[in-house]
């Protein structure tokens, strides 16, 4: 039997993808087709994939032209996977000519002429839909979230209103977009809203952007409440809209690779997690700061992520701990423990500390280097130093792009889709909040 594989992300699957697939399959008895992952596309710079991972691979499928389907998800897997499968062909599109050379050590290499007059790059431009974002507020990150949006092909900046009005006039200017004081017409000119304030005014902007039929992505932490949060998922769903809860470690694709690890039980049961994000503050004026700019209030979207992502939501009793200038949340350390597990979490506002995450499990633990949260390299580490594990993804620039490509993947798309980053987490992390702003937790 001749063995034959090829790769492919087969986004938005046309006749040019069926062609290969099908001369592939003439090369031999056996075609192995490898889809590449998300998270390996991303890795790549491929941030205008349309369709996730097992759309395409069902996509793949329904060709009847694969004998088995596989997913790529790292540089070097295809060696691998050559060995592993004992493949005979190698084979990809014309248009990669002398790109593989390299795997003729390992087996015959075929580069297969590709069908001209489309590409999936081509159908994406055409079938595009154009989401035009507004910007409400100019908090950090709005100017840098602007500047990313150029690079992600769906989106259009409309303008910005709320916030301190001389700066966003200010980064209006600098960014090539215009500062809109009326909100009624701000609203005329966008069908999506990114919220970027504090959080005790998120409710407020995002229950009125939904009511005026706009899909919103919003800062996390989101609410304050858990009423709030359930409130406005149901408004969203109720609408058809998308409400997105904007936390960007989620989408790297090193922190996708470490999730993926961790549900394949590379270091066991988790049985604890540490994490840790504090920010040093210059020229503190503590008399005018607003309580709800405090640690938790800021930093508790990225905190919780991990934890509430592999421990679930579901813990069975907290403590935190607090210190606090003028009602000003400096510090906060908590506990959540959970059934066969525990986590701790670290605030920071106005101190430093060293900002990593550490997962253990049974069989190793997992040490993600500060700051944790722009990750992009971590270790799985076990009791034999000589086993340890090194990982790394780059992102390019500074990680919004790939949150924001999500938000427009998911507008238009089905409900299962459309709501598939708000929900549980973002409840649970407003009513531990709410609990926060009622007083239960512990000074010192």
């Amino acid at each position: 039997m001749v063995k034959v594989i090829t790769y492919g992300t087969y986004d938005m699957l046309h006749y040019g993808h069926i062609n290969l697939l099908r001369n592939a399959r003439e090369l031999g008895d056996y075609l192995i087709v490898g889809v590449t992952s998300d998270a390996f596309d991303r890795s790549r710079g491929k941030l205008n994939v349309r369709q996730p991972l097992l759309e395409r691979v069902e996509a793949v499928r329904a060709t009847g032209l694969a004998d088995e389907i596989i997913v790529e998800e790292y540089e070097g897997q295809k060696i691998e996977d050559i060995q592993k499968y004992g493949v005979d062909i190698f084979t990809v599109g014309s248009d990669w000519v002398g790109k593989f050379d390299y795997l003729n050590e390992f087996c015959k290499v075929v580069y297969l002429p590709r069908t001209e007059g489309v590409s999936s790059t081509e159908i994406r431009k055409n079938t595009n839909v154009t989401v035009r974002m507004g910007f409400i507020g100019t908090r950090n990150p709005a100017q840098r979230m602007i500047r990313e949006c150029e690079y992600v092909m769906s989106i259009e900046v409309a303008g910005i209103t709320g916030g301190d009005a001389e700066e966003g006039k200010k980064i209006a200017q600098e960014c090539g977009t215009e500062y809109i004081e009326d909100r009624e017409v701000f609203y005329e000119k966008c069908d999506s809203v990114y919220i970027v304030d504090r959080i005790d005014s998120h409710y407020d902007l995002v229950m009125d952007a939904l009511r005026h039929g706009k899909n919103v992505m919003c800062e996390g932490p989101v609410f304050i409440r858990r009423k709030e949060a359930e409130e406005a998922i149901a408004l969203a769903k109720e609408k058809g809209l998308v409400l997105f809860d904007a936390i960007k470690t989620r989408f790297f694709p090193a922190y996708q690779h470490l999730l993926l690890l961790i549900e394949s039980g590379r270091i066991g049961e988790v049985k604890d997690i540490d994490v840790t994000f504090s920010q040093k503050l210059a020229h503190v004026d503590y008399e005018n700061l607003n309580k709800f700019e405090g640690s938790l209030y800021d930093l508790g979207g990225y905190l919780f992520l991990p934890i509430f992502q592999m421990l679930g939501t579901d813990y069975k009793e907290k403590q935190i701990f607090t210190s606090r200038k003028n009602d000003f949340d400096v510090l906060t350390k908590g506990i959540l423990r959970y059934d066969g597990a525990v986590a701790s979490f670290t605030a920071g506002l106005g101190v430093k500390t060293e900002g990593q995450l550490i997962i253990t499990g049974t069989e190793g633990y997992v040490y993600v280097p500060a700051p944790w949260w722009r990750t992009d390299y971590f270790e799985i580490r076990y009791e034999d130093l000589r086993k340890t594990q090194k990982y790394f993804w780059s992102y390019d620039g500074e990680g919004f792009r790939y949150e924001l490509l999500e938000f427009a993947t998911r507008i238009g798309n089905p409900e299962e889709v459309r709501d598939q980053y708000i929900g549980n987490e973002t409840v649970a992390i407003a009513g531990l909040l709410e609990d926060f702003c009622e007083g239960v937790y512990h000074e010192f």
